[in-house]
């Protein structure tokens, strides 16, 4: 079966490590042929196992508002954007898939992949077309805002098949909170959350030595994302370090590859002083999460599956602009005692070393908490691949 995956990729590393986690899963369960079309400027750091490759459109950033230039070549984003559009709909022109899976943007960006939806709606009627979303997208108030100002709802019943939402609905539901009308509902399953490849807990303690960590010592691991929005949590936790006396912890901080080079130089020379590990990208996440007794983090969605899934204690930063969807997700866990949280207008050094503090010391009753949690998304999704084939 071939499948095409759509990913825009604008900002952040959000959308292609749910993308590759998403390829990864699939592939391992059938002899599928996998192409993610993409605008991540780092697609090409991962690595790719035999069956799945990429098509890299042109890269494109956000400047205000709705303006998005291209990221690197120097021409008008109008022309970009035309490049963009006629590599998806080529793509899906020739390799014609029998899957084609949208990652959160029904529309693409700036309405991109409108005409591959509706070439494959006209052309190639047996495609299944599908939408995955996360959970939660935005406050109900902004998103049913948007959905209706772009006409989402209409493009959702008349261009996809199905649409899978990587979450639970117990706890949070979309189609009350974003008032999704019951014949759109209809197409909607919920799949639970995304695992990671995260190694097994009996190789914690090799991990561990490989990355120079003492058995008795404690690591608090710090990740800001992409990078693009995260320089306070990095700023603040290394004030924490350079003035509040805490208890002796060893440091790792991975600032995203999307930090402005000059911020990086300067947060980069404070690390260095404290002896603390620092870089922009680290290839094997996963790892460096089970490893660490605490994660202080921004809680995107990616991030929170890597935590919950090796069941490490976390404090949570998010951030509640643009998009309220983090800080919405944080109190969640949080209500459910899976993790630690502080909003990211109030954070300040003080109260984030008192969280650290109680999370390291109190780490076995978070680690039993988010062992707990359901991560079923392979499966659900796995059984929906599968009967496309049955129906077939």
């Amino acid at each position: 079966m071939n499948i095409l995956m759509y990913s825009h990729d604008t900002y952040g590393l959000g959308h292609i490590r749910r993308s590759m986690a998403l390829a990864r899963n699939i592939r391992s369960a059938g002899e599928h042929n996998i192409i993610i079309v993409t605008g991540s400027p780092i697609v090409g750091r991962f690595d790719f196992p035999q069956g799945i490759d990429f098509v890299r459109v042109p890269g494109m950033i956000k400047q205000h508002n709705d303006l998005y230039v291209p990221s690197s070549i120097k021409v008008e984003p109008d022309m970009a954007m035309a490049i963009r559009q006629n590599i998806i709909l080529s793509t899906a022109q020739a390799f014609k898939p029998s899957v084609f899976l949208v990652d959160k943007a029904p529309l693409g960006l700036k309405r991109e992949v409108v005409p591959t939806l509706e070439w494959l709606r006209t052309d190639s009627p047996g495609t299944r077309v599908i939408l995955g979303l996360r959970d939660i997208m935005d406050s109900p108030a902004s998103t049913i805002e948007e959905w209706r100002r772009k006409r989402i709802y209409e493009a959702l019943d008349a261009l996809y098949s199905e649409i899978w939402v990587y979450g639970s609905r117990d706890m949070y539901d979309p189609i009350s909170e974003y008032e999704i009308p019951a014949h759109i509902a209809a197409k909607m399953h919920f799949t639970g959350y995304i695992p990671r490849q995260i190694p097994r807990a009996q190789h914690r303690p090799r991990i561990r030595r490989s990355m120079g960590v003492a058995p008795d010592e404690k690591l608090v691991l710090v990740t800001a994302g992409g990078g693009g929005d995260g320089h306070k949590v990095v700023d603040t936790y290394l004030t924490m370090l350079e003035t509040l006396p805490h208890p002796k912890f060893r440091s790792m901080i991975v600032t995203g590859p999307m930090l402005a080079e000059e911020i990086y130089d300067e947060l980069a020379g404070r690390a260095r002083k404290l002896k603390v590990r620092i870089c922009k990208f680290y290839r094997k996440m996963e790892k460096a999460i089970l490893a660490a007794d605490c994660v202080v983090s921004m809680g995107g969605y990616n991030t929170m599956c890597e935590i919950v899934g090796a069941a490490r204690p976390s404090l949570i930063i998010p951030r509640s602009h643009p998009r309220e969807e983090q800080l919405i997700r944080a109190r969640l866990f949080a209500g459910m005692g899976l993790l630690e949280y502080i909003p990211w207008e109030t954070v300040e050094p003080a109260p984030m070393l008192e969280r650290i503090e109680t999370l390291l010391r109190g780490s076995a009753r978070y680690e039993s908490a988010l062992a707990g949690f359901p991560m079923t998304a392979f499966d659900i999704i796995n059984e929906r691949i599968q009967s496309f084939g049955e129906q077939a």
